[in-house]
């Protein structure tokens, strides 16, 4: 009898003790093959246009691209592709926002190594990977239980300037970090204290930290 080929897995991770440490994890999986790793969006973007892979597990805080960002990407270059986000945020910071953009799964660094496991073999196997708090955060909105806050209403983009704002960047080295002129941040940060009805970085600021939405 045929024995099935393992899932071929790229981690993408800008921190080399991360991926190590997923590696040693997956070495000791028999169906799970960690076959290759990048370090930054750009990487991770040129591997997906070189062959295909059965998932790409991807760090949603890269230091070239958001990972919602190169999620967007690979999804637009390669709609089948299945990509399980990973971070050190917590769930409902991050999750349904990187489901919405096309993630098969989120999961917290925190998470147990099982845990990582059945993940990727969920995502790998053509399933979502929900945990039942993202499970229950989308229900809520589904269902009408309560209403949508203003920054959920941000593209990923302004959501993305809004924390470094509320971190205290400012719009200069906002731009610096993200590749971006000072024109365009000054753009999406008048955009979304428009939609979300603020006046200034200070207000911003208080709203992101009552939300918990800075690190």
């Amino acid at each position: 009898m045929a024995v099935a080929k393992p899932y071929r897995i790229l981690i993408v991770d800008d921190h080399a003790i991360v991926r190590e440490g997923l590696k040693q994890i997956l070495s000791e999986v028999d169906d799970i093959e960690v076959a290759a790793e990048a370090d930054c969006s750009r990487s991770a973007l040129q591997m997906a246009r070189l062959e295909p892979w059965d998932m790409v597990l991807m760090d949603i805080s890269m230091p070239d691209r958001s990972g919602l960002e190169t999620l967007e990407l690979l999804r637009k270059e390669h709609p089948g592709i299945k990509v399980l986000m990973l971070s050190m945020h917590r769930e409902t910071q991050y999750a349904v926002r990187a489901l919405k953009t096309g993630a098969a799964g989120y999961l917290n660094k925190q998470s147990a190594p099982d845990q990582l496991v059945d993940a990727i073999r969920l995502v790998a196997s053509g399933k979502k990977y929900i945990s039942p708090e993202v499970a229950q955060e989308l229900a809520s909105q589904v269902s009408g239980e309560r209403d949508g806050l203003p920054h959920e209403g941000l593209s990923n983009r302004e959501y993305q300037t809004l924390c470094m704002i509320a971190s205290g960047l400012p719009v200069s080295a906002i731009a610096d970090k993200l590749a971006l002129s000072v024109k365009t941040i000054s753009m999406y940060r008048a955009r979304l204290l428009k939609k979300m009805q603020l006046k200034n970085n200070a207000e911003l600021t208080h709203y992101a930290i009552k939300q918990g939405l800075l690190d």
